[in-house]
């Protein structure tokens, strides 16, 4: 593929800084916008002094800012990835998913509708799905999100399918359950840590411990979004993506106590699930990505275990014994 001018919304975020960095090292030129509510300025430290990548401190959903980004930038594609990821914060306050997930959505694709820009990339959410019963596949219906985050990453599904039919943009969509890894920003494992810190001798896990999900390391959700994009060639291109196993937040926590260096117990809170919004139990068909010659390098206690590691290193570094 030859050199494009690729714009990264949520580029400082967790799963943006690894997404612009590949697209570096791929050999294109990339603008990573964000505003830094969620996203951290030093997650782009490797790209530091590029000429092939520029940074750029912003809201999306400021259209004018937008506008003139797009018009300096004369970008081939987006890959959008700038969202609210706090569920238990726009579960208090809804508006937080309409104008962080569903209006960037639609100020990215009105921007590129105006400034000639074809391709979208976009980073959807298994919890489009709602309680859905049994292995989900991407024809599943109807799709009954029970967050605000999963709805407004639903509407901005149909909003990007819109635009595809009605100004001959291209689309590619990844549905993706929890992610973990290095220079998370958010998260059980993210939160995990932090509580250890504080408690070195127990660990609380909100629930009961039995709820169960695919978790997929960054690196190979970038690897997959990145195939999905190379060789899907229909006008919307939508896959699952995620790990063939699972692993309940039983395990996860029990990882975690293992990789942390004193001895500590787990109090769960009870409960089915840790919050409003989320989902107890997600199973997974993603046969379509893999069809394109993509398989997760890590299972998903592999992933646990390194993102914990990651983690418990980041307090321990910022909190020296």
């Amino acid at each position: 593929m030859s050199m494009l001018n690729i714009l990264v919304t949520g580029g400082a975020g967790f799963i943006g800084c690894h997404m612009c960095e590949r697209l570096v090292e791929r050999g294109h030129h990339v603008t990573a916008a964000d505003n830094l509510v969620l996203g951290l300025r030093d997650n782009l430290s490797a790209l530091a002094g590029s000429n092939s990548f520029v940074f750029q401190e912003m809201d999306v959903t400021d259209r004018p800012a937008l506008g003139a980004l797009f018009e300096q930038g004369r970008f081939d594609a987006v890959f959008h990835l700038a969202a609210n990821s706090d569920i238990a914060r726009s579960q208090a306050d809804p508006g937080v998913d309409f104008v962080a997930t569903l209006d960037t959505t639609y100020a990215v694709l009105d921007a590129m509708r105006r400034h000639g820009t074809k391709q979208i990339i976009f980073a959807s959410t298994s919890a489009v799905y709602g309680e859905a019963q049994g292995v989900l596949r991407e024809d599943h219906g109807p799709l009954l999100p029970i967050s605000h985050y999963g709805a407004a990453k639903l509407a901005s599904e149909a909003f990007i399918s819109s635009y595809v039919a009605n100004y001959g943009l291209q689309a590619w969509i990844t549905r993706f359950p929890n992610v973990v890894g290095d220079r998370s920003t958010h998260g059980a494992i993210y939160d995990w840590a932090r509580k250890l810190a504080r408690t070195p001798d127990r660990l609380e896990v909100l629930g009961n411990g039995e709820q169960i999900k695919p978790y997929l390391h960054v690196d190979d959700l970038v690897d997959a979004i990145l195939v999905a994009w190379d060789r899907g060639d229909a006008p919307v291109n939508l896959f699952n993506v995620g790990g063939d196993t699972r692993c309940s937040v039983r395990d996860m926590a029990g990882i975690m106590v293992e990789e942390w260096p004193e001895a500590a117990r787990i109090d769960y809170t009870g409960g089915d699930r840790g919050w409003v919004g989320d989902v107890p139990s997600v199973d997974y068909d993603v046969a379509r990505i893999r069809a394109l010659g993509w398989t997760p390098r890590l299972n998903s206690a592999e992933a646990v275990r390194a993102a914990a590691r990651w983690a418990i290193g980041q307090v321990r570094q910022a909190s020296p014994a």
